[in-house]
């Protein structure tokens, strides 16, 4: 018995932020569009400390209202901590790339909804529970075999085109054969959000706080606060390191917690009542962000590390990118996906990577703590932070690695 067929202008693979603002978009361009995501929102997932670029993305799809008016906590700026004494803070609205200087610090499941649901407003065609089952992408129309989960039942849709929005699930990459192994070592994380019951006064929360492991450098813990109390709290190691802690996911995560002595002060009085997630060997690549009838966006296409929150502002940038692309090729222009999609992403991809390599080797690190940075330095470092990669007006954007090796010789001195 053959799959009934139906048809959509372009479909979009996964309704997270890449997904819904790409969706958004191609509808203030007149475009049908049809989003399928396998699950039901909202659902958790991590990436919660957005970085002040990807609000210009937001109020570019029309969505900023559905974001401001959610609650999420504020944000405007990352303090650094190593230690009880070493600490360093900076405020994103002291950057040296114009452009928005604040942003949120949210949980995920709630702002994914809030897009998702922004974007159905527009008129875009949301389904959930959905799986795609398999993509023929080669011919002269783009097909995907999609399952119903809640029925059972399978269908066929055809398309002008498809954006792979799915993230971690990495369908196309998958269905296509288009993976490929990351340059990054494995890396593995443990997470949860805990009421942080931090004393009033003794915290910023209007910042996300990165501390090192006093003794590894390459261990890093993040602590985001949100604005209903709790906080979101993870480890990032080598799977080697976490693999020294025993008992459940919970206890490894505060075993090693209480080993950085600020996280251990700072949430002596938590309330751990959230089992603990892991992660690991999350940094991915393709051997290609588009083909023939499709683009991968954000996270489906390539993931680096959790450092510096880039996810979800490369994952923005995508889907600006890409709608622009689509929408000219839609109007019957001649588009280059590799000059108009591909190498303009990767441009600012590959400014994250340079500074998340050298987090981990040290070097930015130093940087980072190095106490009499002058002042046109930092706002340097408060752009890269504040998720200005594709801002070449930025020395450190422009040539990071460079410029990296002249700021490292100098603090050395």
């Amino acid at each position: 018995m053959s799959q009934p067929t139906q048809h959509a202008e372009i479909v979009i693979i996964g309704a997270g932020p890449s997904g819904a603002v790409a969706a958004a978009l191609l509808r203030k361009q007149g475009r049908q569009v049809l989003v399928l995501e396998r699950e039901t929102f909202p659902r958790f997932s991590i990436g919660e400390s957005l970085l002040p670029q990807s609000m210009a993305y937001i109020e570019e799809a029309g969505l900023l209202q559905d974001v401001v008016e959610a609650g999420f906590q504020y944000k405007n700026g990352a303090a650094f901590a190593r230690g009880e004494a070493d600490a360093t803070f900076f405020d994103f609205r002291e950057k040296w790339s114009k452009g928005w200087g604040t942003t949120y610090q949210v949980q995920r499941g709630a702002f994914d909804k809030v897009l998702a649901d922004g974007a159905a407003r527009t008129g875009a065609e949301f389904r959930y529970q959905q799986t795609v089952l398999a993509a023929d992408l080669e011919g002269e129309t783009p097909t995907l075999l999609v399952k119903d989960n809640a029925s059972g039942d399978e269908y066929r849709v055809t398309a002008k085109f498809v954006l792979d929005a799915s993230g971690f699930g990495r369908v196309l990459p998958r269905l296509l054969d288009l993976e490929t192994p990351s340059n990054f070592p494995v890396r593995g994380a443990i997470f949860t959000h805990i009421e942080d019951r931090i004393p009033v006064g003794t915290f910023d929360r209007n910042k996300i706080l990165i501390t090192t492991h006093p003794e590894h450098q390459d261990v890093w813990f993040w602590t985001i606060p949100f604005s209903n109390g709790h906080c979101s709290l993870g480890v990032v190691a080598e799977p080697a390191f976490l693999a020294q802690y025993s008992g459940t996911e919970l206890e490894r995560l505060q075993a090693i917690v209480n080993e950085a002595p600020n996280l251990k002060k700072l949430l002596a009085n938590a309330h751990w009542n959230i089992p603990a997630r892991t992660i690991t060997g999350y940094s991915a690549n393709v051997k290609s962000l588009y083909g023939k009838h499709f683009a991968l966006l954000g996270n489906a296409g390539e993931f680096l590390d959790p450092v510096f929150s880039s996810g979800v502002t490369i994952a923005l940038t995508s889907a600006s990118l890409a709608a622009k692309a689509l929408g000219r090729m839609l109007d019957g222009e001649t588009v280059d996906w590799s000059a108009d999609y591909a190498v303009p992403l990767k441009r600012g991809v590959d400014a994250f990577r340079a500074f998340v390599t050298a987090w981990y080797d040290g070097r930015f690190q130093k940087l980072i703590y190095y106490k009499d940075k002058n002042e046109e330095v930092r706002r340097m470092i408060s752009s890269i932070l504040a998720g200005y990669a594709w801002d070449e007006t930025n020395p450190c954007v422009r040539a990071p690695e460079r410029w990296l090796a002249a700021l490292d010789a100098a603090v050395s001195m």
